[in-house]
C-alpha cells in the first residue's frame, strides 16, 4: 500500500497532536469501562491510549502498517502505565484475530488512504463481536476551505487531490463512508460530521508549517514530483503560500470530517 503522506517528522506533528477528544468525540459516549477496542491505523498511539483509558480494563490494541510507527507508539504508550493496551504490526485485509474479537473497532483518517475500503470494512465487521461498533472518521479534502484566497493553496488542493488518485485512493472519502459501510454488509450507521479549525495565531502558525514542511520534504512532495505533477519550484512557492496564510492575521481554514458509527 502506498501512504501518500510518508512519517516525515511533520506528518508525525500533525498525528501526535491528535487526541480522542479532538479526533474522537463522536464515539467517546459509546465506550465503556470493560470493552474490548481495536484502533486501526493507529499511527503514533496518541488516540490510542486516551481510548484504551476509557475502556479499562478491557484489552485495547492498536495496529498500523509500519513497524517504525508502532514502536513509537509504544514507546509514547511506556510512560502512561496502561496495562491493557498494546500495538502491533498489522494489516487491516488480513487481521490476525479470530472472527467477534472486539466490542469498538476505531479508524480515524485510514480508509482515505486504501485501495479497497470497502474490502478493509468486510474484514473489520468480520472481527466484530454482535453488538460491536464500529466508528470511522474521514476527512473530505475537498470541502476544505480557508481564507485569505491564494491561488497556490488552489493549487496545492488541486496537486494533493492528483497524487492521491494516482495512488488509488480516494481523498474525499468522508462523505462515502455511510454507503461503504452498507456495502460492508452492516445494517445500522449513523453520521455525523466534524471539522478542526485553525483560526487562532498559535494553531495558524501550526498549521502553515506543518503543511510547508510536507510539502517541501513529506512523500507527498516526493509523489507529486515523481509523478511529474509538480516540480521543486511550485512546491517551494505553494509552502510559502502556507507560511503566508499563517501570517496573516484574518487567516481561517477548516478541514472536514464525516463520521460513522456502524452496527450489525
Amino acid at each position: 500500500m502506498t501512504y501518500t503522506h510518508g512519517h516525515h517528522e511533520s506528518v508525525l506533528r500533525s498525528h501526535t497532536w491528535r487526541t480522542a477528544e479532538n479526533s474522537s468525540a463522536y464515539l467517546l459516549p459509546h465506550l465503556r469501562a470493560g470493552q474490548s477496542l481495536l484502533d486501526v491505523g493507529c499511527g503514533p498511539g496518541t488516540i490510542t491510549s486516551d481510548l484504551a483509558l476509557l475502556v479499562a480494563p478491557g484489552e485495547t490494541v492498536g495496529i498500523d502498517a509500519s513497524a517504525d510507527v508502532v514502536a513509537q507508539a509504544r514507546e509514547h504508550a511506556a510512560g502512561l502505565g496502561l496495562e491493557n493496551l498494546h500495538f502491533e504490526v498489522g494489516d487491516l485485509f488480513a487481521l490476525g484475530y479470530p472472527d467477534a474479537s472486539f466490542d469498538v473497532i476505531h479508524l480515524h483518517q485510514v480508509l482515505q488512504h486504501v485501495g479497497d475500503p470497502a474490502a478493509a470494512l468486510v474484514e473489520l465487521r468480520r472481527v466484530l463481536r454482535p453488538g460491536g461498533v464500529l466508528a470511522a472518521r474521514d476527512s473530505d479534502y475537498g470541502a476544505f476551505t480557508w481564507s485569505p484566497a491564494d491561488r497556490m493553496l488552489n493549487r496545492w488542493l488541486e496537486l494533493y487531490l492528483a497524487v492521491t488518485e494516482r495512488n488509488g485512493h480516494d481523498a474525499r472519502i468522508g462523505p462515502r463512508l455511510l454507503g461503504l459501510a452498507h456495502a460492508a454488509g452492516f445494517g445500522a450507521v449513523t453520521v455525523s460530521s466534524s471539522t478542526w479549525t485553525y483560526a487562532d495565531p498559535e494553531a495558524r502558525a501550526w498549521w502553515g508549517g506543518l503543511w510547508a514542511d510536507r510539502v517541501r520534504y513529506s512523500r507527498f512532495a516526493e509523489q507529486a514530483v515523481g509523478y511529474g505533477l509538480s516540480d521543486a519550484e511550485e512546491l517551494e512557492a505553494i509552502a510559502s503560500a502556507f507560511l503566508r496564510w499563517a501570517d496573516s492575521p484574518d487567516a481561517v481554514f477548516v478541514v472536514t470530517h464525516v463520521e460513522i458509527l456502524a452496527r450489525d
